[in-house]
């Protein structure tokens, strides 16, 4: 048997109005994650060597 077969209905709206909730705080908080700065996930922020005379030096 199944949970719900032994709850009430008033406890079983309970639970799907607390599901609700939390479904639709999840998809908020996805939408706030997916700005993602793409030049420092590439690299091209990042600092650029080259050998000059035996030593590296960052340009």
């Amino acid at each position: 048997m199944k949970l719900a077969d032994h709850l009430s209905k008033d406890s079983i709206r309970k639970f799907n109005q607390l599901r609700r909730a939390a479904r639709n705080k999840k998809e908020k908080s996805k939408t706030k994650q997916e700005k993602v700065n793409w030049h420092d996930i590439m690299g091209t922020n990042r600092d650029t060597f080259k050998r000059v005379g035996g030593r590296v030096r960052r340009k």
